[in-house]
């Protein structure tokens, strides 16, 4: 089976990148050094530091893995080449609430770049979904578990 392909902006692509390079340089050696003064202090059997340490480890090393399989099938949306006709990867899209006549903006982003604090929705969440190929002035209509919500496409640009 193939894997699936993430879509990446280039900003996400480097975030993941430096991500990766701190847990390998600076982290990695960190909880080695934890370990290893956790060792020291004798019995490891009722050792809170080593175990928390190991723990840690464990972690850093999940993380490492799930970046680097995220890297390996990465597809860079090349931002300077987004079609801004209508809406797609790598885009910031303004939209209007009809139901709260509230203007929101959101960028739209790979599955792995998301961060909804940061208003950077994936494409392939539900509100992603309907709005990939909208054009400015569109009615979109998001099935939700709260329902559904309408949004008018104000503008399209490209992400800073």
């Amino acid at each position: 089976m193939e894997e699936k392909k993430n879509l990446l902006t280039y900003a996400g692509l480097k975030a993941l990148e430096d991500e990766l390079h701190d847990l390998k340089v600076v982290q990695r050696k960190e909880v080695a050094q934890k370990i290893k003064e956790a060792r020291e202090q004798g019995d490891l059997s009722e050792n809170a530091e080593y175990d928390a340490a190991k723990d840690e480890q464990r972690d850093i090393e999940a993380r490492i893995e799930e970046i680097e399989k995220i890297l390996k099938n990465a597809e860079v949306v090349v931002e300077d080449e987004v079609d801004l006709d209508k809406i797609s990867v790598g885009c910031t899209v303004k939209l209007l609430d009809a139901e709260y006549d509230e203007e929101l903006e959101y960028r739209i982003v790979g599955s792995s770049e998301a961060n909804s604090l940061q208003g950077k929705i994936s494409n392939e969440s539900p509100v992603g979904k309907a709005l990939i190929g909208a054009k400015a002035g569109d009615e979109v209509t998001v099935e939700t578990q709260a329902g559904e919500i309408r949004y008018k496409v104000l503008a399209i640009q490209r992400s800073i």
